[in-house]
């Protein structure tokens, strides 16, 4: 089959000034920075205090890691204290950074819970108060915030904090995160359209037909709605006013009497 295609387009001479843009009012924009924490706790139970004692100074138990903000942290817990010159007098409490990380911000707190059902917690904070200096930097893996003096041992041993020889500790985290938010502005790849390929994979396949047309006894297979959404005469003779209710169809094969008359228009189209 022959085809052609037609295009709308324009000529003519035009002055150069109908092609001038409009006037264009300089544009304004905004974003926000946006400051905030993300937040996580972490329960660690620490059993057989009793036993712990005397491991040495600078020694500690640790807990299992923990996920806050995208880093890791852990609770360091020292019985015996972390500093040699305190003599074992305290014990001493740290959250560490256990991920590599640098100059990660964060709010702390550390909780050693009453477990008499008082709610007389012991408790070393960051949060709800004002920071003069800012979040704590930890500066490397490793890094790490809390009290070399949490409690003196004699003291604890004797408190509420201790039962059945247990003591619990809460750890919060804040890790401080910050990012700037405007207008979205999205690049968006629009690929050239392939609707040709697909209709003429339609065409070769046979899949779908639903009209043959016989010719001289050669029979095509076809897809009336195509036919008619590229051809007034086919959508006229398809599902319009010249629709023929005397033609006949036998299997869904169409016997054509105006066969000249269509050579011509498949002439001009190009149909998949």
């Amino acid at each position: 089959m022959g085809a052609s295609r037609f295009f709308r387009g324009c000529s003519g001479d035009r002055s150069s000034s109908s092609y001038l843009p409009p006037a264009q009012t300089p544009s304004e924009t905004a974003s926000t920075s946006v400051t905030q924490t993300v937040n996580g706790a972490h329960d660690f139970k620490i059993t057989g205090y009793s036993l712990s004692k005397g491991m040495g100074i600078g020694r500690y138990i640790a807990s299992d890691v923990f996920l806050v903000g995208g880093y890791s942290w852990a609770i360091y817990f020292y019985p015996d204290g972390k500093s040699p010159e305190d003599g074992a007098s305290y014990v001493s409490l740290f959250i560490a950074l256990a991920s590599e990380g640098t100059d990660v911000r964060a709010l702390f707190e550390l909780a050693l819970l009453d477990q008499s059902g008082k709610e007389q917690h012991k408790v070393h904070s960051h949060f709800g108060r004002n920071l003069e200096a800012g979040p704590y930097t930890l500066k490397y893996r490793g890094s790490m915030w809390g009290y070399k003096r949490f409690f003196k041992r004699t003291a604890l041993e004797e408190s509420d904090y201790l039962k059945d020889d247990c003591l619990s500790v809460r750890c919060s985290v804040g890790v401080v995160k910050s990012h700037t938010e405007g207008p979205k502005v999205y690049n968006i790849h629009i690929p050239l359209s392939n609707i040709n390929e697909h209709f003429g994979q339609l065409f070769e396949k046979g899949e779908c037909t639903d009209i043959k047309f016989d010719v001289n006894g050669e029979v095509f297979a076809a897809h009336k709605l195509v036919l008619a959404a590229r051809s007034p005469v086919f959508m006229a003779q398809f599902y319009g006013p010249m629709k023929d209710k005397e033609k006949e169809f036998n299997g869904g094969v169409c016997f054509l009497k105006r066969l000249e008359y269509l050579r011509v228009q498949f002439s001009n189209l190009q149909l998949y």
